[in-house]
């Protein structure tokens, strides 16, 4: 997305369709309704039906946070900016991201949609099931908890002014948006940004 074409007011249609248009927005409530009993449940199920222990859960759980803070930052700086030739890839890598650098203040694409989130859901919950057994059932949940801060943060950076302990990761991400889109990839967490040498400069305010 160029910078000249960001628009701070409004929202892009995406679809012809109005239903597929509705259903490319969400709140945060709606997210957190879906996912916080998934996440307890899969906990439960985890320490009471497969014997894990609660210093395992709790490690696996921070582990999980841990593996979505490293894909966030590999999805936001290799897949959301890729530079695509082909136009049908170019609307995808648009429908995907570009609309939110295009509206960045469009608080109802600020989250995936329930649908193709919960299709990603079930399609990771699958991949991590076949490399972790048992273990999925605290992984998983701080996986998806860390997913859940990613979109929290990504919410209060767009709608709100920044607390103060927090206003290294509102400038970082008001500058990938504004000044430098191909620095500031990390959004709950500057950790991947500073080992990948991609944290923006102060003086590119």
């Amino acid at each position: 997305m160029e910078l000249d074409k960001i628009k701070n007011k409004g929202q892009a249609r995406l679809f012809e369709s109005d239903y597929l248009e509705i259903m490319s927005k969400t709140h945060p409530i709606v997210i957190y309704s879906i996912y916080f009993p998934i996440m307890v449940l899969l906990l439960y199920f985890g320490y009471a039906y497969k014997g894990l222990s609660i210093g395992i859960e709790i490690g696996l759980f921070l582990l999980g946070m841990l593996a979505w803070s490293f894909l966030e930052y590999m999805l936001h700086r290799y897949l959301f900016h890729y530079l695509a030739k082909s136009k049908k890839t170019q609307n995808f890598i648009y429908t995907l991201h570009g609309v939110h650098h295009e509206y960045p203040r469009d608080k109802e694409r600020l989250f995936m949609p329930p649908i193709p989130s919960l299709i990603v859901a079930v399609v990771l919950f699958s991949i991590f099931s076949m490399l972790l057994d048992i273990h999925v059932y605290a992984f998983f949940p701080g996986f998806l908890f860390g997913y859940l801060m990613y979109g929290s943060m990504h919410f209060a950076i767009h709608a709100f002014a920044p607390p103060r302990f927090l206003k290294a990761l509102w400038r970082n991400h008001h500058l990938h948006h504004y000044k430098c889109p191909d620095k500031g990839f990390g959004v709950s967490s500057v950790l991947w940004d500073i080992i990948f040498r991609t944290v923006p400069k102060k003086d590119e305010l």
